[in-house]
Parts: structure tokens; sequence; C-alpha cells
């Protein structure tokens, strides 16, 4: 068995993964993702070469409703800027795969692989696989007969991409623990840190609706949203609940509300790892979801500013790896305070 070497591997591609998110969401803020009209998993490596292979692909996009309806008279050289963040996207998708791919069938072939671990990395090469899928899926939304993709399906897309970081983390945390103590089982995630990930993957899937539906560009003001908490005058749907997915105002005010929820689920998650002697997780808990929330407002004031939104996104990813680490910690300390009280306990009699 080797588990810390394939501990080391499986939190490499979650890495390759953070920098995949940030990057799909730069493609999202600059509207490149339906660039590329073709998905061509081998063929599609090569970016074109050539001013003849460029045209060609422009001449493709040209016949895209995005191109129609947002982009008519863009330039070839304008197309080869949101070329490159599409381009760049895909490519580490395919990247991801062959790191997580090639490794695995290096390691089983060696029987490296510990018991009860060949169906976990199985499975997240499964969810890879479905990732890819669902990014195509995603794409194909906005090549009929509208400008851009379903937010619908970008947040599948964003929520899948976030299971998989989310789950690399944790089965690598389990075997660095199989490193140090060949007898260590798998940790169970705490009631508290489920509870705090509930509210955060939540959270996560109206941040999806926002970039999707470009709702954060409804308001650029805060706390209020112009002079109202919530603007009287915003034109409501039929059914009421259709709102909350399809109405670009209300997916902003639920969006800037339920993070005081996630940062309160954070705070008793925090205390509860404070209770159990881990002082720096719970810091670590409370510093990132409080730069979130920051990172939050200063992309609604700043009127959605690239950079910034994509620091907003990407330290979603970091509080989300945080919640995983502290939950996995505290299973951890858990199991051993349960295992200690079992041996101490009275004999009976």
């Amino acid at each position: 068995m080797r588990p810390r070497p394939i501990s080391n591997w499986l939190l490499a591609v979650a890495a390759l993964v953070f920098l995949m998110v940030v990057v799909g969401g730069v493609t999202r803020l600059t509207e490149s993702g339906l660039s590329i009209v073709r998905w061509e998993p081998v063929s599609g490596t090569i970016p074109p070469l050539g001013e003849e292979a460029w045209q060609e692909e422009f001449d493709l996009y040209r016949q895209s409703p995005q191109y129609k309806q947002v982009n008519s008279g863009m330039t070839l050289s304008e197309f080869k800027n949101i070329y490159f963040w599409e381009y760049v996207h895909r490519l580490l998708g395919r990247v991801i795969g062959l790191a997580f791919a090639l490794p695995l069938l290096w390691f089983w072939l060696r029987k490296a692989i510990p018991a009860g671990y060949g169906w976990k990395l199985v499975a997240l090469l499964a969810l890879g696989g479905l990732q890819g899928a669902i990014g195509w899926w995603m794409v194909a939304s906005g090549l009929v007969d509208r400008p851009d993709v379903s937010h619908i399906r970008l947040a599948v897309h964003l929520l899948n991409a976030l299971l998989i970081f989310a789950s690399l983390v944790w089965v690598a945390l389990d075997l660095r623990r199989l490193a140090d103590d060949p007898a260590a089982k798998p940790a169970r995630m705490p009631t508290i840190a489920i509870w705090a990930l509930s509210a955060l993957a939540l959270q996560l899937l109206f941040g999806a609706y926002v970039a999707g539906l470009d709702a954060g560009y409804a308001y650029s003001s805060w706390p209020k949203m112009g002079d109202e908490w919530f603007p009287a005058a915003t034109p409501m749907l039929d059914p009421y609940l259709r709102n909350f997915v399809d109405n670009p105002i209300m997916v902003q005010f639920v969006h800037r509300w339920l993070a005081w929820g996630v940062a309160l689920a954070a705070a008793l998650f925090a205390r509860a790892a404070w209770r159990r002697g881990l002082r720096t997780e719970a810091f670590a808990l409370l510093a990132a979801v409080g730069v979130q929330i920051l990172l939050g407002i200063a992309t609604l004031l700043s009127g959605v500013d690239i950079s910034i939104a994509a620091g907003h996104q990407a330290m979603a990813v970091v509080l989300l790896g945080t919640m995983v680490a502290t939950g996995h910690r505290l299973g951890v300390t858990d199991d051993q305070s349960g295992a200690t009280s079992d041996r101490s306990g009275p004999s009976g009699g």
C-alpha cells in the first residue's frame, strides 16, 4: 500500500480542479464560454494554427446566436481574446483527466491502492467524465436559439466540479491518516459539518445563478439594493417559486442574505472545532467566511470587476476546502475521543 503518495496525488489534482473553477469563472465573466462551438475531446486539444484555421473557427462562431444577437461586428482579433479563455478552460479539463486517469492506472497495476479505496477512486474518475459531459451539455444550451448558456446547467456544472474538489480533499485526508496509522478507518462527517456544508452548497447554487443570469449587475449598492432592502417595483414571475431561479433581482437578493446564514453555520462549526481543541481550524473557518463575504460585497460595489469577482469565486473554493478539512479533522477527533472513552469506560459486572 502507498497511501501517502496517493494522498499527495489527489491533493495535486484538487489544486488543478481549483484552478479549473477559477478559469471557469473568468470564462463566464468574459462571456467566452460559447466561443468554441464544437466538442472535440481529442482533436480540440490543438488550437487553430494559422490565419486560415482561425478564420474557419471564427466563421463557425459567427453562426451562433451569441454572435448574431450580442457580438455582431466582432473582429477576428476580438474573437481570439474570448476564444483564449474557453480554450484554456477545456485544455485544463483534459489535463485534469489525464492527471487523474494515468496515475490511477499506475497505482492500480502496482496494487498500491489500499483496500476500500479502489471504488472511491473509480467513482471520482466517473465524476470527472460526467463533468466533461455536463460541460458540453451546458455549452449546447447556448448554441441553438439563445445567446448564453442555461444558468441552471451552469449551476450543475459548477456544483459537480466542487463536489469533485471536496471529494478529492476528503479521500486524500483519509489516506494521509492511513499513512500515519495503518489501522485507521475513514473519518465520519460530523453533523455540524454536514449542516455547514449544506448551507454553503445552497449559497454556491445561488452564486451560480447570479453568474448565469448576470444578476450581479442588477444592483451595485450594499447593504441596500438601491434605496430599498428589496426593490418594491421588481417584476415578479409566475408561479412565485420561479423567482428563486429565474428572476435576477430575487436571485441577487437571496445570495446577499444567505451569505449571513452561511456565516452563522460557519461560526457554529468553528465553535465546535474550538471546543475540541482545533484552534487553527476554527480561526481558518472564520477567516475564510469573513474574507468571502468581503469579496462578495466588493464584487457588488465594483460593478462586478472581473478580478474581484474571480477572487470571490476562488475564495468560495477555499472556504469549501476549509470546511471539508475542518470537518475531517473534527470527525477524526470525535472518533479518537469515542475510542478512548470505550477503552476507559466501565467494563460492566
